[in-house]
């Protein structure tokens, strides 16, 4: 049996956000909270969820990222409710 073993390989850091957007008066969506940063996609989930009643739209997403090297993953969305902008 083999004495090398396999190093636990460190989770890619995430960048997990979640923003909410109102309708201004002409009828166009403006951020109205956020981005916030959130710790885990449950918490951004439930963050979302709370704030979907209270806003026109609502976004939850992570992508995986590492700043100090500019490196960033394609977002995944984890929660969308109302009207949303596209996100690019």
């Amino acid at each position: 049996m083999s004495d090398n073993l396999m190093p636990q390989q460190k989770a890619a850091p995430k960048l997990i956000v979640v923003t909410a957007f109102d309708r201004d008066e002409a009828g166009d969506l403006q951020q109205a909270y956020g981005p916030a940063e959130q710790q885990t996609e449950d918490r951004a989930i439930r963050t979302a969820r709370a704030l979907a009643g209270k806003h026109a739209g609502v976004i939850a997403w992570s992508r995986d990222a590492n700043p100090a090297l500019g490196e960033y993953g394609e977002p995944t969305t984890l929660f969308v409710g109302g009207d949303v902008p596209d996100m690019e």
